[in-house]
């Protein structure tokens, strides 16, 4: 009884190790604060992104541009720093938490208005009341994107080698971004836009998701540094 006991805990650790590195308490909570941010980014990107503003040439860019390449570089941060299974565990948390968003926000819809809070009722609405067919085009293409992204940055990690972090990030994000793009644009404004004015809208926005990535990339370097400060115990 005792040796398979010790052969359980012996298997247990030898799991843990292979597939997660032992981490100190401060690299820990280092990965916590960048999973925030991961999600807080794409929190922003999926409801502030609702917004539009004028831009060059008669031309409308979302908010979103400002917080969703944020999303992708951190996978790719992550990743760099403790590999490819990390990575895909905030890709999931990023798409369970997507996909609750969305069920809480249908629900909270759904529920009835008290009449003392008529007065945001409309607006209310308006913000979170995001159609299906919007809330499948973002989680389709969140997911499908963000695993590609990690493939291909990985793919790229193999190809160089491990240095010229920079390049290896935003030739996976010039990829990932146009999938996501094509993807979230196809399913939510097929139909919707005529073709012509669909392939344009894709087409800037996903030159400008990628242009913020690359400005984005010193900081990239930023979260290197302190997530490789005491990675492990």
């Amino acid at each position: 009884m005792g040796n398979s006991l010790e052969v359980c805990a012996f298997s247990k650790i030898t799991y843990n190790s292979f597939f997660m590195p032992q981490l100190s308490d401060n690299a820990f909570r280092k990965i916590v604060i960048a999973l925030a941010i991961y999600l807080a980014s794409l929190f922003a990107a999926n409801t502030l992104g609702l917004k539009i503003m004028p831009f060059l040439f008669g031309l409308h860019l979302s908010v979103a541009v400002f917080s969703f390449p944020f999303v992708f570089l951190t996978t790719d941060v992550i990743g760099e720093v403790y590999g490819k299974r990390m990575a895909k565990f905030f890709v999931l948390a990023g798409f369970i938490a997507t996909a609750l968003f969305i069920l809480y926000s249908f629900l909270s819809i759904a529920l009835p208005w008290d009449a003392a809070g008529e007065w945001v009722h409309q607006s209310y609405n308006q913000i979170f009341g995001i159609s299906l067919r919007m809330a499948i085009a973002s989680l389709v293409a969140f997911a499908i994107a963000e695993y590609q992204d990690v493939i291909s940055f990985f793919f790229f990690r193999k190809w160089f080698g491990e240095n010229n972090f920079w390049l290896r990030s935003n030739l996976s994000n010039l990829w990932s971004q146009l999938l996501d793009t094509v993807i979230f644009m196809t399913i939510a404004f097929a139909g919707v836009y005529p073709t012509p004015v669909l392939l344009r809208i894709i087409i800037t926005w996903w030159l400008f998701k990628v242009l913020m990535g690359i400005l984005y990339t010193p900081l990239s370097y930023v979260g290197l540094r302190l997530l490789r400060d005491e990675k492990t115990a």
